[in-house]
């Protein structure tokens, strides 16, 4: 033991004698150098490190307290050598969950908390057009929470001061990719992506007032709009009829009344007396049928220009879509999809 103590003295000097006589290198690789001496000295792990273990890093963390974490878990082997470190190089830390291996050097664990993109986080994709029970089933299924606890929260938009109006969070959830921690809460997770559509909103200079009505049209654009520049066609299609009194007649929305599923609606999905019913109610429903994008919040602000008062979508595999201006021409068109409809069952 003497002697291993002692080979450990010598080459700390030696390092320490290469510091001086290195001058300005040195100084620029002080932190790694501080490493190898607090090895040498036997006051920090050499790594990589071995196994896994987690460390949650709180919003506002202290170096102090991070270094204590460290030790705690087994990651470092020295809280002064690690604090001494982190006092020297004054990283910045990022709240969050991160995996770490066991006995890791000081500086390893270090670099590994000061870069974001370490965080351990869920990534969840939702798509445009999705409804809220479909986004809270991809919700549940990639975080483990309870889909129930979303519901919940849905069900009370006040919970997160939606502006006047929305009955359910439905169409305030902008479409997006999302990246949580492991422990995010389910308000957490719904107030991120509401907080994104108020983003997506004042950046199109929507006020609150007008809120509902844009996400409202908005969401049934999406869902009946194929490709892009149709959407503003589409839109325009809504407002033309809203403005000569007629209904929407928006099969999505009928569909979306009756908690259906499929493209086409039955007479008696069309007599349902709902508020999402435009074959029976004037104007706009009550509410947004989906999760709308920029795309079809832009179009619900910037219809195209045109006159037509009816589409139809005549091959559900390209998206092509027929707009006309009379009824005789939307006809034509409704047989194009019901012959193309009978040659692809299963899209019914």
């Amino acid at each position: 033991m003497p002697n291993k103590f002692l080979r450990r003295r010598v080459l700390a000097i030696s390092v320490i004698g290469a510091i001086i006589i290195g001058g300005p290198v040195a100084y620029l690789n002080r932190s790694y150098i501080r490493t190898a001496i607090e090895q040498l000295m036997g006051n920090d792990f050499p790594g990589p490190g071995h196994g896994e273990t987690t460390i949650v890093i709180a919003e506002g963390s202290g170096g102090d307290v991070i270094a204590q974490q460290l030790v705690d878990a087994g990651v470092v082997k020295s809280f002064q050598t690690t604090y001494k470190m982190i006092l020297t190089q004054n990283p910045t830390f990022y709240p969050g969950t991160f995996k770490l291996k066991l006995e890791m050097s000081s500086q390893q664990a270090i670099d590994a908390l000061s870069n974001p993109d370490s965080a351990v986080l869920t990534t969840i994709v939702i798509r445009e057009g999705l409804r809220s029970t479909s986004i809270f089933d991809l919700l549940a299924e990639t975080t483990g929470i309870d889909r129930s606890e979303f519901v919940a929260l849905y069900r009370d938009p006040a919970a997160f001061s939606l502006p006047a109006g929305f009955p359910t969070l439905e169409g305030f959830m902008f479409p997006a990719t999302y990246r949580f921690a492991p422990d995010a809460s389910a308000k957490t997770i719904l107030q991120t992506m509401v907080d994104r559509m108020r983003t997506e909103l004042v950046e199109f200079g929507v006020k609150d007032s007008e809120a509902l009505e844009v996400l409202t049209l908005a969401s049934v654009i999406q869902k009946e709009a194929r490709l892009e520049p149709d959407f503003y066609k589409v839109s325009r299609v809504f407002v033309n009829r809203i403005r000569e009194g007629m209904h929407l007649q928006s099969d999505a929305t009928v569909s979306y009344g009756v908690n259906g599923t499929t493209v086409s609606t039955t007479d008696a999905e069309r007599a349902n007396d709902n508020p999402y019913n435009t074959y029976l109610y004037p104007g706009l429903p009550v509410g947004p049928i989906s999760a709308p994008g920029s795309v079809a919040i832009d179009a619900a602000l910037n219809p195209g220009a045109g006159k037509w008062l009816y589409f139809c979508t005549i091959n559900l595999e390209t998206g092509e879509t027929v707009f006309s201006e009379t009824w005789s021409q939307h006809e034509r068109a409704v047989a194009q999809w019901q012959a193309w409809m009978k040659d692809h069952p299963e899209y019914e």
